[in-house]
């Protein structure tokens, strides 16, 4: 067998050109490969860590029943939301357990009319862990206990025309589609850097949103933030144990919208990645095959020799795999170089997608290329394997040879 190895990567390079071209054209694609790739892992980190922070926690805690009528962000309140909390920070992996309540409403000012989630929070447990409190641009964030105060987006103070110290009218969806309605100040404004996110969500303390919408001492749901997103996976069940009576949800159940579109994206990458993988493929197989036809008269002299069919046939495949394996092993290094390059660049602008929806929103204004060794390995391995696939029909080809008819091949 090392033989047959020894033998194949002599003759894979004495025809230079040829194998360069098989391998340019596996290391671009590959490079091609692993930076889309990386794009598509870097967005769905940034849509997944942001989406954590400006939802409200990894983990959400509900009453039984708001699953199903989460779009329409319904008042009903938890059973006990202080056992809630506890029980969420008895978990070593939670750092906060914030109580909240969501719903649906309109701000006013003057003649400007929007349509906001009204998010109410309690600020001295949320402001740790809120993206909001963390870019306020104008004003302050909310403090505990605090009444008749709002807490706004910037692309919504531009739209109503309002700013810090101005007064507007808030109306809340509350108890059996009731409207409540009350007339704020504008304390504080904060900026994400998207319009998307900015002018959707507004927010009041938690104790206003009780006074307002008459839910005394309760709140509609707990939102749970973690050490490392990472632990999502075990935080949730253990939770739900917990938790008997109350829907706990990651923020993916409830955001359904979210998770399919970054499905979406999986399945466009592999498309692209199957594309590639063809195209090099067919590259290989159009090599060999030109391989097989040139090298004819040779086939004779190593059968006239005694080397058997089968033998060909392998010295054959072997060439293949390696130029496969030379490939990939290029690909995946350059690939991995270039997407580095493009990190310690400082990534992509992608301010250019702000506006185009709550999905690209949380993707950020700069996006940042991921790749994970797994990752690479995997597509250096797909490969090197597919390129032993596209040699097997010319090693077929070429174990099929009479001896004595490719002799005498001119």
């Amino acid at each position: 067998m090392s033989q047959i190895v020894k033998l194949a990567w002599r003759n894979m390079w004495r025809n230079w050109r040829r194998t360069a071209i098989a391998l340019i054209a596996i290391v671009l694609g590959l490079i091609l490969l692993l930076i889309f790739d990386s794009f598509i892992k870097g967005s769905d980190q940034a849509i997944f860590g942001n989406a954590i922070k400006v939802y409200g926690g990894a983990v959400q805690v509900h009453a039984p029943g708001y699953r199903e009528r989460a779009n329409r962000m319904p008042l009903l309140p938890l059973a006990d939301a202080n056992a809630v909390v506890e029980a969420a920070l008895a978990n070593p992996t939670v750092v906060a357990a914030a109580q909240r309540i969501q719903t649906g409403g309109l701000i006013v000012n003057g003649d400007e009319t929007r349509t906001v989630g009204i998010t109410a929070v309690q600020p001295s447990a949320e402001a740790p862990v809120s993206i909001q409190a963390a870019n306020v641009v104008a004003g302050r964030y909310l403090l505990d206990g605090e009444g008749d105060v709002i807490f706004i987006g910037q692309a919504l103070a531009d739209l109503l025309g309002a700013g810090v110290g101005d007064r507007v009218t808030l109306l809340g969806h509350g108890k059996h589609e009731s409207m409540r309605q009350r007339t704020v100040t504008i304390v504080g404004i904060y900026s994400l850097g998207s319009p998307d996110l900015e002018k959707g969500t507004v927010f009041i303390t938690l104790d206003e949103a009780q006074s307002l919408f008459n839910l005394n001492d309760q709140a509609t749901e707990v939102a749970v933030s973690l050490s490392d997103v990472s632990h999502q996976s075990t935080v949730l069940p253990a939770l739900q144990a917990a938790l008997p009576g109350y829907e706990v949800d990651s923020w993916q159940t409830l955001k359904p919208e979210i998770s399919e579109t970054m499905a979406t994206k999986q399945v466009f990458t592999n498309i692209l990645g199957l594309i590639v993988i063809m195209i090099a493929s067919i590259g290989i197989l159009n090599l060999q095959l030109m391989a097989v036809f040139e090298r004819t008269r040779e086939m004779g002299v190593l059968a006239a020799l005694g080397m058997k069919g089968r033998q060909i046939m392998g010295l054959f495949l072997v060439e293949g795999t390696l130029i496969g394996v030379v490939g990939a092993v290029i690909g995946c290094l350059a690939g991995v170089g270039v997407v580095m390059l493009i990190r310690q660049a400082g990534g992509i602008d992608f301010s250019f997608a702000s506006g185009m929806g709550e999905v690209t929103a949380l993707m950020g204004s700069r996006l940042y290329p991921t790749l994970t060794t797994a990752d690479v390995v995997l597509r250096g391995v797909i490969v090197a394997v597919i390129a032993a696939i596209a040699s097997l029909y010319p090693a077929w080809q070429a174990s099929r040879k009479e001896p004595a008819a490719a002799l005498h091949h001119i």
